[in-house]
């Protein structure tokens, strides 16, 4: 088995869930080998598409040079976050995925993921966003992560919540 059950199981998320998680969000957390035996780890917007994930990066920096080193990458969302002091709990929902990153070098690949998420961010200025896409094209890298594995997870408050509201769960 190349990737581990979740331990406490019972609060895995449904798959439908988990996608719902991956689309309506718009940021995470990509973690990379980086350098010297360090993991590197970095918020970036992204989008979640047709079960892929894309984001952009710079064409030259630390994120690029991971990513040619070594392609396997792990990204986290964190849907729902709160601290309840009182019960000395936290109350969570969230997502991890991994996958493999590939920089897309053909044009028109590259184009549709910086179109898609464009739109995504900024969809009310889609003359904006082409403007951007055009301006930016020589010096932006866009990124497809594929995924092999994903889970969401939540809290056992939230867990028990689901249930109340749905008994055959």
């Amino acid at each position: 088995m190349l990737f581990r059950k979740m331990r406490r199981a019972g609060q895995q998320l449904p798959d439908d869930e988990t996608r719902e998680i991956m689309e309506r969000n718009t940021e995470g957390v990509l973690s990379l080998f980086g350098e010297n035996g360090y993991p590197y780890g970095v918020p970036v917007n992204y989008v979640w598409h047709e079960g892929k994930i894309y984001f952009h990066a710079a064409a030259a920096g630390h994120k690029k040079d991971a990513m040619e080193q070594n392609g396997k990458v792990c990204f986290t969302v964190i849907d729902t976050h709160e601290v309840l002091p009182a019960e000395r709990a936290t109350r969570y929902r969230s997502v991890i995925a991994f996958g493999h990153a590939r920089f897309l070098d053909d044009p028109e690949e590259k184009y549709q993921a910086l179109r898609i998420f464009g739109m995504k961010h900024s969809g009310d200025y889609p003359e904006d966003v082409e403007n951007e896409i055009r301006e930016a094209f020589s010096r932006t890298l866009a990124v497809e992560i594929t995924v092999d594995h994903i889970t969401g997870k939540e809290s056992l408050d939230l867990m028990e919540e689901r249930k109340r509201k749905n008994p055959a769960i």
